[in-house]
């Protein structure tokens, strides 16, 4: 069963968008998707919040996401958020395998 986070970085000037770019300029970003059991690694920036960015961040199991937590990127993350002075928020999603999904295909456009 896949693992969704979905975390809520906050910060103030503009510092949310200026974390989200250095992750990705700084090569962080290709190292997480490049681990073993990521499935997915994205940023968004919400229409409504200046001050706030989404990270998607979906991991085949619990296993994956425990070894990229204690991977040494955790500590170059750490201390990006620290120096942008983030804020965050969490929330957590299991995948629904099979279950209500296959019932939602008839509300998608594809």
């Amino acid at each position: 069963m896949a693992i969704t986070m979905n975390l809520y970085y906050t910060g103030q000037g503009g510092n949310a968008r200026r974390f989200a770019e250095e992750m990705t300029s700084s090569g962080l970003v290709r190292e997480i998707r490049a681990e073993e059991g990521n499935l997915r690694y994205e940023y968004f920036f919400p229409l409504e919040d200046a001050e706030t960015v989404l990270l998607i961040d979906s991991w085949q199991d619990q296993a994956a996401l425990d070894l990229h937590h204690a991977s040494p990127m955790m500590g170059r993350i750490a201390a990006l958020r620290e120096k942008y002075d983030l804020h965050m928020k969490a929330e957590r999603y299991l995948s629904d395998e099979g279950g209500s999904a296959a019932q939602d295909e008839k509300f998608l456009r594809r």
